[in-house]
């Protein structure tokens, strides 16, 4: 990685599965398209303001966080957020083992997008 990309947040692959885009690439990526768009934040997180159109599926909530998942297609892209980008890099990952092929993850989250 470049030092430019570094220090503008451009895009950061973490490994073959799962990209991390700053705000900027986020909203581009998500306008006018219909995604899948999974906000992994606690439900009160949720209901204080979320990205619009994002299904909200609680990290925490480790008894039904995988089967939540099930729903959705694994070989097209999975948007995904938290609060920081702390739960959703961690989301990330689990998902990632269960076979999602391309993850999204927003660059510091929610925080990030408001």
């Amino acid at each position: 990685m470049s030092f430019l990309s570094t220090l503008f947040g451009t895009t950061v692959q973490q490994n073959d599965t799962i990209t991390i885009l700053n705000t900027t690439e986020y909203k581009k990526a998500l306008v006018g398209k219909n995604v899948q768009l999974v906000d992994v934040r606690t439900a009160n997180e949720y209901r204080s303001g979320h990205i619009s159109k994002a299904i909200n599926i609680d990290f925490f909530r480790q008894s039904t966080f995988k089967q939540s998942f099930e729903k959705f297609d694994k070989s097209k892209p999975l948007y995904i957020y938290c609060r920081s980008g702390n739960r959703s890099g961690k989301a990330a990952r689990i998902i990632s083992k269960m076979g999602f092929v391309n993850i999204i993850d927003l660059k510091r989250g929610y925080m990030a997008w408001e």
